[in-house]
């Protein structure tokens, strides 16, 4: 399933989409905040870890793309993480460093959020988010995320957002 915002087309990776994403997440400083892709050949492996994960789950993290431009910005959405796995459904998303502070993050979460709304209404979505990522913590909370608490071992601030019935808001 393809998303689209305003901005941004949320579509399936394909591995001709791992060099232009391996810009950002093998950019050590791009991912100060979380892991960064050693090599080429290992952002392939995620993106294909990921995809096998969709057909699992029905769903993973897609290619970010910015309409106006028809280039990659990004990648990320829901997933189960197969890497760190045992917390549930997740929302994540890593973006170029030229697309940073344009509101990318906080569109992409609200979409992910209605996915996760309607149709797969997991009970709650975790989101994760390292205590210098100031950035990414307001986007959380803008998108309805509570602060559960700090993980040590991860050295990450743990947010949830519980499954939200919209219908019954009217």
């Amino acid at each position: 399933m393809n998303v689209e915002t305003s901005r941004l087309l949320l579509r399936r990776p394909h591995l001709a989409d791992v060099p232009a994403l391996f810009e950002f997440l093998g950019d050590v400083m791009a991912m100060q905040h979380t892991h960064a892709d050693g090599s080429l050949q290992e952002c392939r492996r995620r993106v294909a870890v990921h995809e096998w994960r969709r057909r699992h789950n029905g769903y993973a993290p897609w290619t970010i793309m910015a309409k106006s431009e028809g280039r990659i910005i990004g990648w990320g959405g829901l997933y189960d993480d197969p890497f760190d796995p045992g917390w549930g459904t997740e929302v994540a998303y890593f973006f170029h460093p030229s697309v940073w502070g344009h509101g990318y993050a906080s569109e992409m979460v609200a979409a992910c959020m209605g996915v996760a709304d309607y149709p797969l209404r997991p009970p709650e979505v975790r989101a994760f988010a390292h205590p210098a990522n100031a950035g990414s913590q307001r986007v959380l909370k803008k998108a309805g995320f509570e602060l559960v608490r700090f993980v040590p071992e991860m050295d990450r601030f743990l947010y949830r957002r519980v499954w939200q019935d919209l219908r019954l808001a009217t």
